[in-house]
């Protein structure tokens, strides 16, 4: 497939879906995914309602992921480490530079990056609590 820019919720979709294809064969973050996500379609649609309010600024993401992270830590029995957090960031950068180029998909690296930190983060300071 050749590279495009993102451009519209059906291009976000295209990328969330890709991604957590790789998520779900991934060796190390695929077994907490598939552990945890039972309805995959809800997921799918959720998480491209997140990063299209990300990327667009539609207000169509209604949840909250910290509180989620922290959930799935939890349940983790609080074994999730910046290496999973890693891992996830590379396979995300990975299916981005192989479907898309352009601004829009810099802008979903960056958000990825800042996201990713954050939210390790507040799982590290929920387990103190």
């Amino acid at each position: 497939m050749p590279q495009k820019e993102i451009e519209n919720r059906t291009d976000v979709s295209v990328l969330v879906r890709s991604f957590y294809a790789k998520v779900r064969l991934d060796n190390v973050l695929g077994p907490i995914f598939t552990g945890i996500i039972t309805d995959w379609e809800s997921h799918l649609e959720l998480l491209t309602d997140f990063w299209e309010t990300q990327l667009f600024l539609k207000r169509k993401y209604h949840g909250n992921p910290i509180k989620a992270h922290n959930e799935i830590d939890d349940k983790m029995n609080h074994s999730i480490t910046p290496e999973h957090f890693g891992l996830w960031l590379n396979l995300w950068f990975e299916t981005i530079d192989e479907l898309f180029t352009g601004d829009t998909a810099f802008i979903a690296k960056n958000r990825a990056r800042q996201m990713s930190s954050m939210l390790y983060m507040k799982m590290f300071e929920n387990r103190s609590k």
